[in-house]
């Protein structure tokens, strides 16, 4: 298990991985970081080299103005740091963020290959763990758009109401998500036993599948839907588009069913895990009394005090429960008994209601019957 007093050094620190491991870092404990930037001078970085026992290189050019901007950002950097080790004397473990553009004959490809040479080159002279990662598209937030990836560029545009391109729905991309990267990161201080390694949680999805959800991500606060979040995939592209909404739209209104004796308001609307609403009663209102044959409910009241009373058809027994917001306790509400909630408070009673399907005007399923 490494140190938490583990001196650690970090290029691109600022950049998108790089600022979501050095916070991962910290919450961790690893709070003796030294962050290399494009800020920083030469004589800070052999200071910082000098003293670093381990050393994360993740800074690199992947859009430059000029194309010789790829060998000096990202072969020629990452020969300096190798050398300024080896003169310092210390020959400390390495990890490199690289591209499995590296397996391609272009300017960017050869530059990434050519610094993973330089870095396989450090391991073996000086026999020293080392680990390279060739990174497919790294999607997740803090990340830029028209810079990181298209996952980012495709979330703030939707999230912002701009136009996006697609060349070609059909395309497959092969994505991992930025906490799995960091995950995978942090876990080489404890030792690394291969020199090339990879994420093991990989996602692939074609171009136009992906666009869709996040399509679907924005209607979902009028529509009131949550993505599947059994699908790991979709559960981090949801998590990532979110991160690109406008800072004056993190709220959304819900239209709220309002009559003499409170409101009833939809929360969330699922196929397959039911319906969340907020119901709202006035002091001496009752709601209900009506049954189910298949369709069945949860009552959580969070505010106010009240009883909900229950009765079979047929049969005179019936049953109560008193509930308050001072003692959060869930009601099941079984199919085949009648049923209906009484605030008996002064003050408006809140309660959160689930129930098994969304509601379907053409089969109900609800009966009126006074309990």
């Amino acid at each position: 298990m490494a140190s938490k007093e583990l001196k650690i050094a970090i290029t691109g620190a600022n950049g998108f991985i790089g600022k979501n491991l050095t916070s991962e870092l910290k919450n961790q404990g690893f709070i003796n970081q030294s962050h290399i930037t494009r800020d920083t001078t030469l004589e800070e970085l052999k200071s910082i080299l000098k003293e670093a026992e381990f050393v994360f290189h993740l800074a690199g050019v992947n859009r430059p103005i000029l194309e010789s901007e790829f060998e000096k950002g990202n072969k020629d950097f990452t020969q300096q740091i190798i050398e300024t080790l080896v003169e310092l004397n210390n020959t400390v473990p390495l990890v490199v963020s690289s591209s499995t553009q590296a397996s391609n004959d272009n300017p960017y490809g050869r530059s990434k290959k050519a610094a993973e040479e330089a870095v396989e080159k450090y391991a073996n002279d000086n026999n020293v763990d080392c680990g390279i990662y060739r990174l497919p598209n790294v999607f997740g937030k803090w990340s830029k758009p028209n810079y990181n990836s298209a996952i980012a560029t495709f979330c703030h545009n939707i999230a912002h109401d701009l136009p996006i391109q697609v060349n070609d729905p059909n395309v497959e991309l092969t994505l991992v998500y930025i906490d799995d990267v960091i995950n995978e990161f942090i876990k080489c201080l404890d030792g690394m036993d291969t020199l090339y390694r990879e994420v093991p949680v990989v996602h692939k999805k074609k171009l136009g599948e992906i666009v869709d959800l996040i399509y679907s991500f924005k209607a979902s606060r009028e529509n009131k839907s949550v993505p599947k979040l059994d699908d790991l995939c979709e559960k981090k592209l949801y998590s990532t588009y979110l991160s690109f909404l406008p800072e004056d739209q993190f709220s959304y209104e819900l239209k709220m069913n309002v009559d003499q004796r409170g409101s009833f308001t939809e929360f969330i609307k699922t196929v397959d895990r039911g319906q969340v609403s907020i119901n709202i009663s006035k002091p001496g209102i009752t709601k209900g009394n009506h049954w189910h044959h298949t369709k069945n409910e949860k009552f959580l009241v969070v505010s106010g005090s009240g009883i909900i009373r229950f009765r079979k058809p047929g049969e005179e027994k019936v049953i109560e429960y008193f509930v308050s917001g001072d003692k959060l306790e869930v009601v099941d509400i079984p199919v085949g008994y009648t049923h209906n909630i009484e605030n008996l408070g002064e003050t408006d009673m809140v309660t959160v209601m689930w129930v098994n399907e969304p509601f379907n005007p053409e089969n109900p399923d609800t009966y009126f019957l006074e309990v």
